[in-house]
């Protein structure tokens, strides 16, 4: 059976990364993207050379034409620059939507039959920008930030109690910011409650609370604390491994339920607008949304990170997007 073909557009950190991953586990061949000439066939051929070494036959190329990835089956995004320091990912929105204008066009032109996963930022603008522009259809096209938020979030829950990572469950949902929600009440350590695991390790509820809002803080602000220490950069290994966990359940149609920005319909109570969900994802890209009841608290949450989406979007469409 022939390989599928994965499109990588942008050959920066995640977009190494990304290469790198998707050939060790040999998801598919890999073409990476970049407008700068040599830098992702310089890359991809570093990549390459270590096939023997990590025991991959996928073929990894590096092209900067547009023309190479036809017929891409997956196509990831990871064009635009990244944040530095003091910078919020909506300060992106004027550089980055102008990139994915273009890459848009790109990808339309040669791989129209292609599932996407979008990483630049501002997310939520982002994806939406490609679906406007491409015309894909909604299912075809998604975010990848509520992966990546809730393995952060399940990892300071594992620091914290001193369990295995493997054994934690817990979803964030909304916008790809500062509005983000992670769901304490459904935060769970193979089924058993992380507020109830707080609660006796330190034999005081609001204690535990206090830990759990310190973790929660964490995680919303997460992106910033890598990109402060980095100074130079923003995270690169986590949003590429998430992307990748992504991809691999809709080549091999796993139907993993992941937090996916994806476009709703009326789920959640939200008409119209790419938001970060749990989505069932599969060979046909998202295949359904997965619904929960949200308490009061939740649904205020929620509700504020949905506005801040819209007001993303319409800052970006007063700019003519």
């Amino acid at each position: 059976m022939a390989r599928k073909k994965i499109a990588l557009i942008g050959g920066g950190q995640i977009g190494g990364v990304l290469a790198q991953l998707a050939a060790s586990k040999q998801l598919g061949d890999i073409v990476m993207f970049d407008i700068v000439e040599d830098l992702p066939q310089g890359k991809t051929l570093d990549i390459a050379e270590a096939s023997r070494i990590s025991g991959f036959d996928a073929k990894v190329t590096g092209t900067n034409d547009y023309k190479d990835i036809t017929g891409a089956d997956i196509v990831i995004i990871t064009a635009g620059l990244p944040r530095k320091p003091g910078m919020s990912r909506d300060d992106l929105l004027t550089t980055n939507a102008k990139i994915m204008k273009s890459v848009t066009e790109g990808v339309r032109d040669n791989a129209p039959n292609a599932i996407v996963i979008i990483i630049s930022n501002p997310l939520d603008a982002m994806v939406t920008l490609f679906q406007k522009i491409s015309g894909f259809p909604a299912n075809r096209v998604m975010g990848q930030a509520g992966m990546l938020d809730s393995s952060r979030f399940s990892s300071f829950i594992a620091w914290e109690l001193d369990v295995s990572v493997k054994d934690v469950n817990a979803m964030v949902l909304g916008g790809h910011g500062d509005t983000m929600v992670p769901l304490v009440r459904y935060a769970n350590v193979n089924g058993v409650p992380v507020l109830e695991m707080l609660e006796r390790k330190y034999n005081d509820k609001a204690k535990a609370k206090e830990v759990m809002d310190a973790m929660v803080e964490r995680t919303k602000k997460a992106g910033g604390e890598v990109v402060k220490l980095l100074k130079t950069g923003s995270a690169f290994f986590s949003p590429a491994a998430s992307t990748i966990a992504m991809a691999q359940s809709i080549i091999y149609d796993e139907k993993r339920i992941i937090p996916t920005c994806c476009y709703l319909n009326g789920e959640f109570g939200v008409n119209g607008y790419y938001l970060g969900v749990p989505a069932v994802l599969g060979e046909n890209g998202v295949e359904r949304v997965i619904e929960l009841s949200l308490d009061e608290n939740e649904k205020a949450a929620f509700d504020v990170s949905i506005s801040a989406v819209k007001n993303l979007i319409e800052n970006m469409g007063k700019l003519g997007f």
